[in-house]
């Protein structure tokens, strides 16, 4: 038997940081990463064969307990025996960089799971095993990497509130770029904090600017209007820099882009490393924009057509 389970990369388009202060986010679904996880019948124990460790799924490393313990109580809530069948994920989501990996990992490995013994699962079920494995992964999950990894809409969220999905109806291409660094999200959430001790007036006035943009950016995208979202994008990321959040080589690449004909362009996710996005007119200047970063110093760039009826 073999049978396989599928999900997406995740984009923070507005509202990193400032979204743990009360103002609002928007994510989308990346759709241009996916991670693969293919389950086939075999003998004996679990094994486990991923990018960071192939062996026995009881020796692997402390890094994958959140994989790990999401798989044992998948196969538990199924009322299955933890035996007799391989996992193999495949990804093209770099891990560490803002793009929910680990909800992504978890969302296909259930998916897979559910598959493989043709039972039928629902998304309150797939969220619920799912945040088990991001309380690990993450501690106090919000619940948005998992929505946007299983889902296929854009959301607009504010901490403690629901979920709003709305459509993705921008005609624009994003184009994403990863640094190749490592994010240091716990850093630059602490320096935050440490602004709001040392300057709160000038710091709640970024955070409050950054709401702000966000809701700017859902109605531009709601109204399709392209060159108002992209001036909305960089405006976050001059916010975003002035809080310490950016780094030399995130401004490098959006310096860039916006250099080489981008409409906006900004850090993604939870910054000093890890990924920055530009929003481009039309595939060719994508595609120029995706030259440009490379030769910049990107490690890697993605291109995903944002109007998703095309």
């Amino acid at each position: 038997m073999r049978a396989t389970g599928i999900s997406n990369g995740k984009i923070i388009l507005m509202g990193e940081h400032s979204v743990v202060y009360g103002e609002p986010a928007i994510a989308i679904p990346f759709l241009a990463t996916a991670i693969e996880t293919t389950i086939e019948t075999t003998n004996g124990p679990v094994t486990l064969d991923c990018f960071f460790y192939k062996g026995p799924l009881s020796t692997a490393p402390e890094r994958l307990l959140n994989l790990v313990t999401v798989i044992v109580e998948t196969v538990k809530k199924l009322n299955k025996p933890l035996e007799n069948f391989d996992i193999t994920i495949t990804s093209t989501i770099p891990a560490e960089r803002g793009m929910g990996s680990s909800a992504a990992v978890a969302v296909a490995t259930i998916r897979a799971l559910f598959h493989y013994f043709d039972e039928s699962l629902s998304n309150s079920v797939l969220l619920q095993l799912t945040n088990i494995s991001e309380t690990i992964a993450h501690n106090n999950p919000s619940g948005l990497d998992a929505a946007m990894t299983s889902g296929q809409s854009p959301l607009y969220y504010i901490k403690g509130q629901d979920f709003q999905f709305f459509p993705l109806r921008v005609t624009a291409y994003l184009v994403v770029a990863d640094t190749g660094i490592t994010s240091q999200t716990k850093e630059a959430v602490e320096n935050i904090a440490e602004l709001y001790q040392s300057a709160p007036r000038e710091t709640d006035l970024a955070i409050k600017k950054l709401g702000l943009l966000a809701n700017q950016a859902k109605w531009a995208i709601e109204q399709d209007q392209p060159i108002e979202l992209g001036t909305f994008m960089t405006q976050a990321h001059e916010q975003l820099d002035s809080l310490g959040i950016s780094n030399q080589e995130l401004n490098h690449l959006v310096h860039t882009a916006l250099d080489s004909g981008a409409i906006g362009a900004k850090l993604t996710g939870g910054g000093r490393g890890g990924c920055m996005i530009a929003l481009a007119k039309n595939e060719d200047n994508a595609i120029q924009l995706s030259k440009a970063l490379l030769q910049a110093g990107a490690n890697h760039t993605w291109i995903y057509n944002m109007r998703k009826d095309e």
